[in-house]
């Protein structure tokens, strides 16, 4: 399976490495001294995760979370959070691992049934996905990301009409538009429906941005494949 599939690599630098283990013995510094708390909040330690993970710099985000789980040993959000970062970097075991985890903690966090539904789609364990999929929509039965994922697994195991429904069901929110109507489109496209694949096509592009900002790179990524997708179509027809 594709890995621009799913919501929820490079070459790390060895200078990154280094800033990685330079962060985390300051941050052991300062706690040791009684004073981590207040210079590195966790609030503090989980922005500047995020923004390292949005940058690519993986292993500075997998040593911050860590860090928060040494704080937080029962803090499952962190275990999901870590275990996306290990699995976007291509540590998909450990990312299972802390999903498993954070489940063993939670076992009502939506987005970590989501995520280790994620890990077993990349590996090809569909079955396996579609029952952690389902248990995150039981769970929260708005959660979009949920709806659109389990319809691409689907729509992997050949069950296209189930798939749209997904997808359909997904739009009813809102939410990730452009997402849906690209895999809405690609659905119809395998499925042998080229006029509703090239409407849901159309859709996706007029939605998504045509720039490649840095806030806009994986959009512009999802664009670059719909365009792909529909000039097999028109190129077809």
């Amino acid at each position: 399976m594709n890995s621009h599939s799913f919501l929820a690599s490079g070459e790390q630098q060895n200078h990154r490495y280094t800033n990685v283990l330079k962060t985390t013995k300051n941050l052991q510094q300062r706690e040791n001294n009684g004073s981590g708390k207040s210079a590195f909040g966790d609030g503090h330690l989980r922005s500047c995760a995020l923004k390292s993970a949005q940058q690519g710099d993986y292993p500075e985000a997998i040593a911050l979370l860590s860090q928060l789980i040494n704080r937080h040993p029962q803090n499952a959000i962190d275990y999901n959070n870590r275990g996306l970062i290990y699995f976007q970097c291509g540590e998909s075991q450990k990312a299972f691992c802390d999903y498993n985890t954070a489940l063993q903690l939670n076992p009502k966090l939506v987005s970590a049934y989501n995520n280790r539904a994620n890990y077993y789609a990349a590996r090809g364990e569909l079955v396996a996905a579609i029952a952690d999929y389902d248990q995150a929509l039981d769970l929260n039965p708005s959660y979009v990301r949920a709806w659109l994922n389990r319809g691409i697994t689907l729509r992997d195991l050949g069950q296209y009409e189930e798939a749209i429904d997904n997808f359909e069901v997904a739009l009813l929110f809102n939410q990730l538009e452009s997402r849906v109507f690209a895999e809405r489109g690609r659905t119809y496209h395998l499925w042998g429906d080229w006029n509703c694949a090239i409407a849901d096509y159309r859709r996706a592009l007029v939605l998504l941005p045509s720039g490649d900002t840095e806030e806009e790179i994986s959009s512009w990524r999802l664009r670059i494949q719909v365009e792909n997708w529909f000039n097999e179509l028109t190129n077809i027809q």
